[in-house]
């Protein structure tokens, strides 16, 4: 099944939109993957203009920066404390931008999109 991200065809107030055009292939989008804990596995998926985006599926190390130190380890993950995006996503130990991981050293906050940029980088929030 497909996901279309064109426009909606219902006005605000719940009355039709006349269609001008069908769909277009441009408007198409992808399932969501989601990215869990495990040994590193990734999807290369081309894109629009022959670009391409890395679908991390699993990963089980971040990239770390301590900003006390300046410096970035690259430590493993044990497991997802929080999710902003979802709550229930914590139960399955799903990242996302802005989830909040326990690593080795502590708790670290997510700030890359493993979806799309194919790695997991992270600011240390409270050492462990």
């Amino acid at each position: 099944m497909a996901v279309w991200q064109g426009r909606s065809l219902k006005k605000p107030s719940g009355g039709a939109i006349r269609a001008r055009r069908k769909k277009r292939k441009y408007e198409l989008g992808r399932e969501y993957i989601p990215t869990t804990i495990g040994e590193r596995d990734l999807k290369i998926i081309r894109v629009r203009g022959g670009n391409t985006k890395t679908r991390l599926l699993r990963i089980d190390e971040a990239n770390v920066y301590n900003p006390e130190t300046k410096k970035i380890e690259r430590v493993k993950i044990e497991g997802v404390v929080d999710n902003p995006a979802n709550r229930h996503f914590v139960q399955r130990n799903i990242i996302t931008k802005g989830a909040i991981i326990k690593t080795e050293i502590g708790m670290a906050r997510v700030t890359s999109r493993p979806g799309q940029d194919g790695v997991v980088n992270a600011v240390l929030i409270e050492k462990g």
